[in-house]
């Protein structure tokens, strides 16, 4: 599909999205730039790209251009690429949030914000850098794209063949709709995923409790090992829908205290019930 793509951040996402274009034949060639050069060299290493380069390279070297860095570092990063970007070349950003992107996009490219198309690949990990890059990550995984008016159409067209033959799953959806739904889905289980290792790891006994915890503890703390940096981004960039739901979340929380204080059996089973049904009905 591309002759040259080139990462501007090579970790877990941008690393899997080098290995996926090559193992698929959608790129000939891809070139990669970021902060780290133990990364970028460990990316060149595992074959996720060819070649590192500077970032004005990139640009006038590239066909596809994808953005796979914190997003607080969005607009930055656009204005910097905005000297040297072609009118053919599309741009696309992997982001968690989509309205603080598609706002930092406008301000950075101006009228050339149609080139770029708002991504969130659904698809991440614990792990985080170069390393941990997987070629099949996105197979059968979901893809948001949150197009705007500003859009050329048959750029949104590439992106979504591009997702396509990457193995994703594909939906469109406004930026404000994404950010609503992930808040719930995504970014309040990390936050809730954090502050439960921090309160394990703040216990007088935390070396016991850690030395004793299971499965369950394992399962709903493995999230707290991503990246700090990207995460707290994160959780600022959508803060106004996060907290909303965080909010409804302590209503929940409070309620089943007052059970427990009350000793009131009906009123927990009916809500484990209901809770163990949901999970359930959402798995199958």
């Amino acid at each position: 599909m591309f002759r040259t793509a080139g990462l501007i951040g090579v970790g877990l996402i941008g690393g899997s999205l080098g290995l996926a274009m090559k193992s698929g034949g959608l790129v000939e060639r891809v070139i990669g730039f970021g902060r780290t050069q133990k990364n970028l060299d460990q990316a060149k290493q595992i074959g996720a790209i060819d070649e590192v380069v500077e970032l004005a390279t990139l640009c006038t070297q590239s066909d596809l251009i994808i953005l796979s860095v914190p997003v607080a570092q969005t607009q930055a990063m656009l204005e910097q690429i905005l000297p040297h970007l072609r009118e053919q070349t599309i741009v696309i950003d992997v982001g968690s949030t989509k309205s603080d992107v598609i706002a930092s996009a406008k301000a950075a490219l101006g009228e050339q914000v149609n080139q770029f198309v708002a991504c969130h690949p659904i698809a991440g990990g614990a792990q985080h850098g170069a390393l941990a890059a997987r070629k099949d990550l996105f197979v059968d995984r979901q893809v948001m794209i949150c197009p705007i008016p500003e859009n050329r159409l048959d750029f949104i067209s590439v992106i979504e063949e591009f997702w396509h033959r990457l193995g994703s799953l594909i939906f469109k959806m406004s930026a404000l709709e994404h950010d609503h739904i992930f808040a719930t889905v995504s970014h309040l289980p990390h936050l809730l995923s954090y502050a439960l290792m921090l309160q394990v790891a703040n216990a007088d006994d935390a070396d016991k409790k850690f030395t004793h915890a299971g499965a369950g503890f394992r399962d709903f703390t493995r999230i707290a090992a991503s990246s700090p940096e990207m995460w707290c981004d994160i959780t600022l960039a959508n803060r106004t829908a996060i907290l909303q739901e965080l909010d409804t979340y302590l209503q929940i929380v409070s309620h089943l205290k007052e059970s427990i204080v009350a000793e009131d059996r009906v009123t927990l089973e009916q809500l484990f019930t209901l809770a163990s049904i949901s999970r359930n009905r959402w798995q199958a």
